[in-house]
């Protein structure tokens, strides 16, 4: 990147680092994998030690992500071996090289060697480290470590369980409630829970997780209401397989066996002596979660696997090969590779081939465990058909409420995933649409005629324009967590009313959406742009209402330095209890170039049926701090400055109050 503003640098994409750096008193900082004006974040002086340590007072540890500074010789190619690249990396302040194998710090000693860097230098940046592990206690007796004594009963307790419920209830954001469809009834008629996330534990842990002691999937938190006897559960689709696959896994053999030969060496390279052979005729869903081996006396780590078949085609036609794995996995036909990676958890692969009929292919898998990745293979193979919802439609007659629970999930959406489908490419999105196969059940059900509550599972914005008029109610659930399922079922039934506000803009389509190979923030969020999103920043609804009165501040006009504090009187207008978040945005008058707004301030304001607050939210001198070009740098200036209170970021659910820098 050569090309980004200053201003949007230090308005947009530093801001949240200083904040951590300054005010959250972090110990540890990442450095970035890409480049910033010709060098690498993790080698980047300016990055490092101009703006990190001398200008925002960093004392602390900086750690590489992971296999960044072998960047600096396999992709940037700005360093030309892992010597030059280590003494690189240290001398512009990355103290921790994170990497699988390999090291390049390994080749510090050589670096120092030949001069490009010095012993004492190394030192300097070792003690950071030392006085890091210092400070947790690693080097003490675990006496005196209160963390060491810490017991296993505090693990999902009590407390930690409430905690993980009320994270989930205050996320839950209502973005659609037509007629006030609700909350539901609990006493009432049968009711539907459909929908490729319903009953999908995982997907609520979001991904860079732990495992839970225990899970509330969606499905179990809404039986947990009505009883699970007045529930209809059918998954309905696939998250995003707009097809349905129809295995030829019986069609494939080996050694004239059903399925597919397999061989294993307890070695990670399928070299010396074989451990065993086996036979398996269904599809592989295998795993050593629970210890369990691949196969008798195959070891938990360091093991290789061959599968081997012979398939001949019933017909001329397009089959697809589904895979996911854990480890590194390669999938030969006739000799030729289609597919191969190395990947730390198994995400779902889709890959297509033309068979003619009569013919007979061989097929190959080739698999590894590696590091201490917890070994996993899938994999099935056959034709697609076209999803039809009749059955679907036929099931339900009777019940006239439908919950359907889809969205994404972590399999689909995230870091360097081996994923491509429709809308789908390598853990990025090509574009924000809800998935079609899921879109045209919600299109069916509403053309069969049924109330349908759409329960949005994701951690990015999703374009719904569809979704607004094929659903009677939309909420937008994220990936809750442990207690997700019971968060979705608190707030549908009423036992819970929602007040989460939408942290990021959800636009219409992607049309909205700049390149984001450009990082020019115009046009980018609700900060600069000026058509209508589908759901502003700062948007959600409740199941009462609100009135916000007319602010007022301490001060009319401060100085350079001061802060301020504005007064908001909020009134619960409905009949139940609720929270509001009264927001608080800050425009500077006649910025050229600047944001339209941005928010500086909220607060949370709870009140029962009929009663008044005042929120009184304190602005600190920060919140005035724009760029000025004229000093290069972030400063409060004289002049005039807008705030605008209110609900959400649209400008008609906002009132403004003016005041004076001098």
């Amino acid at each position: 990147l050569n090309n980004v503003n200053p201003r949007d640098l230090w308005e947009t994409y530093l801001p949240a680092f200083k904040s951590l750096v300054q005010e959250a008193d972090v110990r540890q900082v990442m450095c970035a994998y890409q480049r910033l004006d010709d060098e690498p974040c993790c080698g980047n002086t300016r990055l490092l030690q101009t703006i990190l340590r001398e200008d925002w007072g960093f004392k602390h540890i900086v750690v590489s992500d992971c296999g960044a500074v072998t960047d600096f010789f396999t992709s940037h190619k700005t360093s030309s071996d892992a010597v030059h690249a280590s003494a690189r990396a240290v001398l512009a302040g990355t103290d921790v090289e994170c990497v699988w194998q390999g090291y390049a710090y390994e080749k510090l000693p050589e670096a120092v060697a030949k001069g490009l860097i010095t012993e004492k230098e190394v030192d300097s940046h070792l003690l950071k480290v030392l006085i890091g592990r210092f400070d947790l206690g690693d080097f003490d007796d675990n006496k005196l470590v209160p963390w060491a004594s810490i017991p296993m009963s505090i693990v999902n307790n009590a407390e930690h369980r409430k905690l993980a419920l009320d994270m989930a209830l205050e996320s839950m954001t209502l973005l659609q409630n037509k007629n006030n469809i609700l909350p539901l009834k609990k006493l009432g008629k049968k009711i539907a829970v459909i929908g490729p996330n319903a009953d999908n534990e995982p997907m609520l842990w979001g991904n860079y997780n732990g495992k839970p002691v225990r899970t509330i999937s969606i499905l179990n938190g809404i039986s947990s209401k009505v009883g699970a006897n007045n529930v209809l559960y059918d998954k309905a689709c696939d998250a995003v397989e707009n097809k349905v696959t129809q295995s030829y896994f019986s069609k494939a053999t080996a050694g004239g066996k059903q399925g597919f030969k397999a061989t294993y060496w307890n070695e990670p390279e399928r070299k010396g002596t074989v451990v065993t052979t086996t036979q398996i005729s269904n599809p592989f869903k295998i795993t050593t979660a629970g210890d369990h081996e691949f196969a008798s006396g195959v070891k938990l780590t360091g093991f290789s696997a061959l599968y081997e078949t012979d398939f001949t085609a019933p017909e001329t036609e397009e089959i697809v090969f589904k895979a996911g794995a854990t480890g590194y996995f390669e999938l030969f036909v006739n000799g030729k590779s289609l597919a191969r990676y190395n990947n730390w958890r198994t995400l779902p692969s889709r890959i297509t081939y033309n068979v003619e009929k009569g013919k007979t292919y061989k097929i190959e898998i080739r698999y590894g465990q590696l590091n201490n990745w917890q070994a996993n293979l899938e994999f099935d193979f056959g034709k697609e058909l076209d999803i039809d919802f009749t059955a679907l439609i036929n099931k339900l007659k009777g019940i006239d409420q439908v919950i359907f629970v889809g969205g994404l999930s972590t399999l689909l959406e995230g870091e360097e995933m081996p994923v491509n489908y429709p809308g789908f490419k390598g853990g990025d999105r090509t574009d924000i649409e809800l998935p079609l196969v899921q879109r045209n059940c919600l299109k069916a059900l509403k053309a069969a005629g049924k109330k349908v509550i759409f329960v949005n599972c994701s951690g990015s914005a999703i374009g719904m324009v569809p979704e607004t008029e094929s659903t009677d109610a939309i909420l937008q659930a994220w990936y809750g967590g442990e207690s997700g399922g019971q968060a979705v079922a608190d707030v549908l039934f009423g036992d819970y009313n929602p007040s989460g506000k939408l942290p990021v803009t959800f636009y219409r389509d992607s049309t909205q959406l700049p390149d984001f190979e450009e990082y020019s923030m115009k046009g980018r969020t609700y900060r600069y742009m000026t058509a209508a999103p589908l759901f502003q920043f700062g948007y959600g609804l409740s199941y009462t209402s609100f009135y916000i009165g007319s602010a007022r501040l301490n001060k009319s006009a401060i100085k350079k330095g001061e802060s301020i504090s504005i007064t908001i009187p909020v009134t619960n207008t409905g009949k139940r209890s609720g929270t509001e978040i009264v927001q608080v945005y800050v425009r500077k008058v006649n910025d050229t170039g600047g944001p339209v707004k941005t928010l500086k301030g909220f607060k949370r304001t709870t009140l029962a049926a009929g009663e008044s607050k005042e929120a009184v939210i304190q602005l600190q001198p920060t919140s005035f701090e724009f760029y000025d070009a004229r000093q290069l740098k972030m400063d409060v200036t004289p002049g005039e400055y807008e705030l605008w209170y209110g609900n959400s970021s649209s400008d008609k659910d906002l009132k403004m109050i003016k005041l004076s820098i001098q």
